[in-house]
């Protein structure tokens, strides 16, 4: 997930809540530990959204990025607000 957070705020406590909040919302369960990178650069930016558009891919779900349904866009986690990545 890329989020854009101001530098103030502590992003484990942003992750922390987060992963609170759609736990008691949906059937999701998160796994303990998180990887965070703060992004640096507008090329950086499109690094990082390049490797989570692949994580389908990387885990064997599909066999290219744009075949996996589940790209959302803006703030809304509704599967009818999920776009492809096509």
């Amino acid at each position: 997930m890329l989020i854009g957070i101001d530098g103030k705020a502590p992003l484990s406590d942003i992750v922390r809540d987060f992963k609170r909040i759609i736990a008691r919302t949906t059937v999701i369960k998160w796994q303990r530990n998180y990887f965070d990178h703060r992004v640096r650069n507008d090329e950086s930016l499109a690094e990082k959204a390049d490797y989570i558009l692949n994580n389908p891919v990387r885990a064997g779900f599909v066999t290219r990025a744009n075949q996996w349904p589940f790209v959302l866009r803006g703030d809304s986690f509704r599967k009818a607000d999920c776009v492809s990545s096509r």
